[in-house]
């Protein structure tokens, strides 16, 4: 408990009064004894009142308190979080709010002060802006009671737990970028061309005609028909994608408020958005992390939901990529054939581990590599040279980059495609390249 400003102020003038009073009387100016006795009233007073105001302070019982907050939050957007109080007591209560938020998240609009009628509830609303994925956990919501004659204040945790999960930006896969994805493939006339024929995937039930056999008739439709009918399949057209997803230390790199691997993952997301719709499957697997993440690829738009599920909480470790490893580890779990995307951030000593990786890959899937390329490079690149330092800065970065190419023409040497983007890019780019291969029959 501490006091107010109002009872500090009132000490404080009483003080000054008692201090000119012992002026005048050192100075000699004597001043009448109800002057002396007035002023020790009120300090006796003073103290009175503010004794019995404490005392009624530590008796209050603490506001109850609910907080409102949403299950789901996206990275990098700003949410709002309501918290609910009431009042146990029958006078009224002035307080401050300030509502424990974990360091992962900003904050703005806290602390509140709220005034509350007996028998009244009141509200404030705040935002809240997550920097990290995860589950996280708000443990408390911080109260500082007034006292009835606002002489003091006392602060009060109020045990308050709720849980919320911190997903990558999937509000993205819901609003205008998507239409525009959806407007994108309509323009292209990107189609399922389904070819009528035996193959495995049932199409449609139809009526018998010259040339069916006698092995495609539905029985039990012609018993309800009374006619011969029969079961037409399609050749299994679908495909599978698999993105092997760098969580070493290279993908914590930053250009902007996310990090290299934040961007990864969103591209990853709006990529398998686009495949699920052409009817492909698709998995993820993380490598160079603790975290042993594989989720199978599969059809259909609940993949979706499996797949934030499944990454909203990877974390960007420091462990080296090892790509041979990653490639042994796919390579047992993954037998059909299918695309595998390897998303990193290559350097000129990824040479022989990343070729002895994509050589194992190649041999029973197509593989396509993914390297992000950091902006400050390309700003290097393109900045004027004015003095020594800055051709220092421009040598390392051309030194850096041909390096980088070098490796990108010793992958494409063994027929292995190489997609080098910014992170910002990385999703149109990853996108376009899905759709190219898809329209021209490559996948």
């Amino acid at each position: 408990m501490t006091p107010s400003g109002k009872l500090i102020q009132a000490v404080g003038a009483l003080f000054a009064l008692g201090l000119f009073m012992g002026v005048l009387d050192t100075l000699g100016h004597a001043l009448p004894d109800v002057i002396s006795a007035a002023w020790w009233g009120m300090l006796l007073c003073l103290a009175l009142f503010a004794t019995l105001d404490g005392r009624a302070l530590r008796r209050l019982p603490s506001p109850t308190a609910r907080r409102t907050l949403p299950t789901n939050l996206a990275l990098g957007r700003w949410h709002d979080v309501q918290v609910e109080l009431g009042t146990p007591t029958e006078a009224p209560l002035l307080l401050d709010v300030f509502d424990h938020v974990p360091s992962a998240f900003l904050c703005q609009s806290l602390p509140q002060q709220v005034s509350l009628l007996p028998g009244q509830h009141g509200r404030i609303v705040y935002q809240l802006c997550p920097q990290r994925r995860g589950a996280h956990r708000f443990e408390a919501c911080e109260v500082r009671l007034y006292s009835r004659w606002r002489f003091w204040r006392q602060r009060r945790a109020l045990a308050l737990v709720s849980e919320t999960r911190v997903y990558p930006d999937f509000t993205r896969l819901h609003g205008a970028p998507l239409m525009a994805v959806d407007s994108w493939l309509n323009r292209l006339g990107i189609r399922q061309q389904p070819r009528r024929g035996l193959g495995l995937d049932f199409h449609q039930l139809r009526e018998f005609r010259e040339g069916d056999t006698t092995r495609q008739i539905d029985w039990k439709a012609t018993a309800r028909k009374r006619t011969p009918i029969v079961r037409e399949y399609q050749d299994e057209r679908d495909q599978q994608l698999l993105l092997l997803l760098d969580c070493g230390r290279r993908m914590r790199s930053q250009d902007d408020a996310l990090s290299h691997f934040d961007h990864a993952l969103n591209a990853t997301l709006l990529l398998s958005y686009v495949a699920l719709r052409q009817g492909d499957a698709i998995g993820c697997q993380a490598f160079a992390t603790p975290q042993e993440r594989f989720i199978a690829p599969a059809k259909g738009q609940a993949q979706l939901t499996t797949l934030l599920n499944g990454v909203y909480d990877l974390e960007n470790s420091q462990l080296p990529a090892d790509y041979e490893q990653a490639a042994a580890a796919l390579l047992g779990r993954q037998k059909r054939r299918a695309l595998v995307v390897i998303i990193s951030n290559l350097r000129d000593e990824d040479d022989e581990n990343l070729l002895g990786a994509v050589r194992q890959l190649s041999r029973r899937h197509r593989v396509l590599v993914v390297s992000l390329r950091e902006k400050v490079l390309d700003e290097l690149r393109q900045h004027p040279v004015e003095g020594f330092a800055e051709a220092l800065d421009y040598g390392g970065a051309i030194a850096y980059l041909n390096a980088r190419d070098r490796l990108h023409e010793r992958l494409a040497a063994q027929g292995i495609p190489v997609l080098d983007a910014r992170p910002e890019e990385l999703g149109p780019a990853l996108i376009s390249r899905y759709l190219a291969w898809k329209k021209g029959g490559v996948l």
